[in-house]
This record gives structure tokens, sequence and C-alpha cells, in this order.
């Protein structure tokens, strides 16, 4: 009888070719990355490729931090979305923000992060870590989005997805001007019809531009339950479709939460029968031991009815700086995976919406 060794000494054999100058980054991830955080990441980048982008799956993408800043926006998200390997987003306020200076062609610098900021304030110049720019560039995209948010089609109530297509239209029109195409995340994702959410519109340079525009009576006026029951919407649409649910985590904060809780919302809140996302992948330097959100696992996630408890051993946290590991996990995924075809779930919102409201309807007592 056997005592079981062997099943615990069954993984791949820890022997590495030595690294050529010609490698890579792919195969970095593939034959280089075995242990420790770097087999996490190679564990990730496998998932990613071999169930989550499946022919039937969808894909959340959830963005926290100053992604975009860092130029995450054009290197790592436009080709992911481009690839059809993004059905849906939610985000900060501020990585879409941020992205827009580079749909208007704004400038920001590689820095250093051991400076004197009472000196850049007087000289005009702001700093997100080592990424510097001026501040002008915020005066000017300031200025950009309060004109165009004066449009008629803002003039109403409306999803922070609608806020965003809007103006990604807007964006690439621009780059339509200039000869450009794919400056920036929110001009690929209305041109690709990929949804942009985001969980806390009021905490951006967006929102304070939309309350700017409140005090003067004009503007939109974002209707966040819409925003909860769309993104539940998606969901419920891709499991009752036949299909599965992806969640890819880039940092943690609102955005994973939102992007998360949309299985407790159809669950717990509207009385549907699920199980949970199916896929997770996180890339977080947040700890669990302190309690927070964007530390949590996805072993806790499934108490919530976040995470399918069934599909928990295919989840994967790596505990990494996310402009380190996303990269190579885009860049592995793009050189492993043909494209998908763009699902355009901007365009089914309200189709899905449709569908969720009706079950609830059926599945909910009738008032005595």
């Amino acid at each position: 009888m056997s005592d079981g060794k062997q099943d615990w000494l069954s993984g791949k054999r820890i022997d590495p070719d030595p690294i050529g100058r010609d490698l890579s980054a792919a195969d970095l991830v593939e034959r280089v990355f075995l242990a420790y955080n770097a087999g996490k990441l190679h564990k990730a980048s496998r998932l990613f490729v071999e169930k989550m982008l499946g022919p039937d799956a969808v894909v959340g993408l959830s963005l926290s931090g100053a992604l975009t800043p860092a130029g995450l926006g054009r290197s790592v998200l436009i080709p992911l979305i481009r690839a059809g390997f993004v059905d849906w987003i939610v985000s900060t306020g501020a990585n879409l923000y941020h992205d827009t200076h580079f749909g208007l062609g704004l400038a920001m610098h590689q820095g250093m992060s051991d400076v004197d900021d009472r000196v850049l304030r007087k000289v005009g110049v702001v700093r997100i870590y080592d990424v510097l720019f001026d501040y002008e560039v915020l005066l000017q995209t300031d200025a950009f989005l309060r004109e165009i948010l004066k449009a008629p089609e803002f003039q109403r109530d409306m999803s922070t997805a609608e806020l965003h297509c809007n103006l990604g239209r807007y964006l690439a029109a621009r780059e339509d001007e200039l000869g450009k195409t794919d400056t920036c995340v929110l001009s690929t994702a209305y041109r690709c019809g990929v949804p942009c959410y985001t969980s806390s519109p009021g905490d951006s340079s967006i929102g304070m531009n939309v309350a700017e525009l409140s005090l003067r009576s004009r503007g939109p006026r974002i209707d966040v339950s819409l925003d909860v029951n769309e993104t539940a919407a998606i969901v419920y649409a891709a499991k009752k479709g036949g299909g599965t649910s992806g969640v890819l985590i880039l940092g943690g904060g609102s955005p994973k939460n939102f992007v998360l809780q949309t299985e407790p919302q159809i669950q717990e809140v509207l009385g549907l029968a699920e199980d949970g996302h199916d896929h997770f992948i996180q890339i977080t330097d947040a700890r669990a031991d302190t309690g927070g959100l964007s530390g949590a696992t996805p072993g806790e996630a499934v108490s919530w009815g976040k995470v399918d408890p069934a599909k928990l051993p295919d989840a994967v946290v790596v505990y990494c700086d996310t402009t380190i590991a996303a990269p190579l996990l885009a860049a592995y995924a793009l050189s492993r995976h043909e494209p998908r075809p763009l699902r355009r779930l901007y365009d089914a919102r309200g189709r899905m919406l449709e569908r969720l409201r009706a079950d609830f309807a059926a599945n909910s007592p009738r008032p005595s």
C-alpha cells in the first residue's frame, strides 16, 4: 500500500534551463516562475488562459491604484480589451480620469519619489509617487470634461457605464481628429463595447467635475442603483446562459468589492439561486491579517457567496506589485491564447437587466 509520498511529489521537477538573451516574457513565466509568488503568477497566468478565457466565459476586471498614470492603460489594459479578454470593468474614477490625459495627448513623465513636494507645488508640478506632470494637465482635463458634460446626452439620470461610454465616444472622436487610435482605455472600451463602471463615482476628479456642474443644475445624475443592478445582471446572464464568470482583480479596494458583490446581490438580496463566481485571480500587496477588504482571500469570499466553493481550488492570489505582475500576465495571455470575439456587453445591458428583473419578479412573493 502506498504511503502517499508520491502524491506529494507529483509536481513538476524544479530544474529550469538558464535564462537566455532571447527568452520572451511569456516563456519566462512558463519556465522560470516555478515557486513562491512567481509560482502564483505562473498559476494565475495559466488559469486565465486555460479556464477564464473559455468560449463561454465572461471576464470582469477591477482596477485600483494609480495604474493608468504609470502607463498600464495603453501597455496592458488596451491590448487585453482589444483581444476580447476583458468583457466588463469596474475601476476607480481616478484611473479613468488619469486615463483621459492620454486621450487628450497630455504628457505624464518619469520622475523620482524622493523629492521636495513643497518645491513641486511652488513650480506647478503634480506627483504620483515617481510619475510627474504639469498641474495644467489637471486643469485642461477638467475643462474638457466640463465642456462635454454640458452636451444634451448627459443631461439626465444614467449609470456610470453610460457616463463613461459617452466620455469614450468623445475621446474616440478626438483620436479620429488626430489620426490616432487606442490612446486611452475609455476610447477603446467605447469602440469595443466594454462597459466601464466606477464603484464610487464621487471619489475622483470626474466626479468632482460632475459635482461642479450640479451646482449649476446641469450635467449627468449618476444612478448608483443602476450600476449595482447592471453589474449583477451581467454576471447573472453569464451564469444562466450556461457560461462562467471570472474576475481579474488588479489591486483591491472598492472596485474589488463591487465586482465581487454582484453574486451577493443576486443571491442574498434578490433571492435568486446562484453559486458564486467561477474563477478568481487577484494581484495585490495587501495582507489578509489586517482584516481589510483589499487583502481578503478568495476563501473568505466563499463565505459571502462571492466565489463558488466548488471552484475555490482554482482561485489564485498573487502577492506582488500590480505594475510588475499585470504586464507579465498580459504578455503570457496574449501570446498563449487567440483573441476572442468581442461580447459588446455595453449594448446588451438593457436585455440582461430585463432578464434579471423578470426572474426577480417571478421569484418574489406577491404583496398581500
